[in-house]
Parts: structure tokens; sequence; C-alpha cells
């Protein structure tokens, strides 16, 4: 793809994209299995479940679980939320970028599926829940990515087209909600989304790099 796109705001998913949060959510599903008294689970099978949230984790490290159980899932978010950010921490180059968006003027926003009692204490842990101009979680609509309107109300809060607005994430559904809500889907090459969606989807633009956002955005360094 060549030359930039004209933004007016910028969005990002949150797991994946700005933050690696797998070594804690991995943590987190290994005490509990130890307080199950079962074996670890090998961290790369949990890895990849990270963006299709906690279900999908407990099932990659109990195959034997039976989702109609929710008590070793609220007690898998629970430890969770007790050590959220011990080892999680932002891709390298993410300030750098939020930076360059904040000086040259242009709104920034969260989007993710992860729920509210969830995605607050992390983004204040990260230093970020000050800066983003808008914050909407898995539990803030009644409907999360892929469906649009996580996007579109981002949009609004941000008072920005869709159309000049750029969805960043690692994972189908973020491009599919970019799409299906008339904005730019950016796919970014790291993070946990499969490697099928990143080799088939339709993405406007794929980074390897979160720098790599700026120059494409026509965002100075």
């Amino acid at each position: 793809m060549t030359g930039a796109i004209l933004v007016e705001a910028v969005l990002f998913d949150l797991d994946g994209t700005l933050a690696d949060t797998a070594p804690d959510l991995i943590d987190a599903a290994n005490r509990l299995l130890g307080e199950l008294g079962r074996e670890p689970a090998p961290a790369q099978r949990l890895r990849p479940m990270v963006s299709l949230g906690g279900t999908a984790i407990l099932r990659a490290a109990m195959p034997d679980w039976d989702p109609a159980d929710s008590a070793p899932l609220q007690r898998f978010l629970a430890i969770y939320r007790e050590r959220i950010c011990i080892q999680t921490r932002l891709y390298p180059g993410v300030e750098t970028v939020l930076d360059a968006i904040e000086a040259a003027g242009k709104g920034w926003g969260i989007v993710t599926n992860k729920p509210g009692w969830l995605t607050t204490p992390l983004l204040q842990a990260l230093g970020l829940s000050r800066r983003a101009g808008c914050v909407v979680s898995g539990d803030s609509l009644p409907t999360r990515k892929p469906d649009p309107a996580p996007l579109l109300h981002a949009c609004r809060e941000l008072v920005a087209r869709p159309s000049h607005t750029a969805m960043v994430g690692d994972d189908a559904r973020d491009l599919d909600a970019a799409i299906n809500a008339g904005a730019l889907a950016v796919l970014v090459e790291w993070g946990y989304g499969s490697d099928a969606a990143r080799e088939s989807h339709p993405a406007v633009a794929r980074i390897g790099s979160i720098e790599q956002l700026l120059p494409l955005l026509g965002l100075p360094r």
C-alpha cells in the first residue's frame, strides 16, 4: 500500500496490540491449576487463546472443564484481577506513537472486549487511563467486536468520522468491526491473533511494528 491515510482519530485494541498481557493471564491460569491440584499448562498452549478471552484460556488449560461450571472461570478472573499488571508491559514503541498522535492533535481511544472491571485497573496501572480520549470495554454496550457498535460509539466520543478513523488490532474481530463500521482496518503482525486471520483478512494495511503506524496515517514522528 502506498501513500498515507489521513485520519481524525485512532482506535486501538488492548490485549495483544498495545500491551502484552499474556504473561499475567497465563500466570493466573496456572495459579488456578495449582489450587486445583493440577499441573501447569505450557505457555505456548495458552498464549494463542488470550485474544479469545477467559473461557478460551481455561478450555486450553483444562480440556476437561465444563464451562457450565462457572466457578473456575470466576476464580481465574479473580486471581488475574489481583495480579493484573505484574508482568504486563506496553509493547516497544507504543509510548512514542501515542505521544506523536497527541502532538498532532488527533484523538485516540481503546476499544476492547475485556470487561470494564478488568480494563480500568489495567489502564491505570499502564498509565493510559488519563490519556485515552475514550475507552469502550466489552461490557460498555450490549454488543462487542466484531459488531461495529463499539467503534461507532468511540467515534462519537472522539468526534471523529468512522471513515476517517483507524482501528488498529491483532485479531480478525478488530478488523471485522472496523470494516462493519466503515472505518480503516489496520492489522498488527504481533499479538495473539491467529495466523490464518492475518494471512486471509482484507485489512487496509498491515504493520510489523507500532512505529510504522505513523507514516501510514500521515503523522510525524
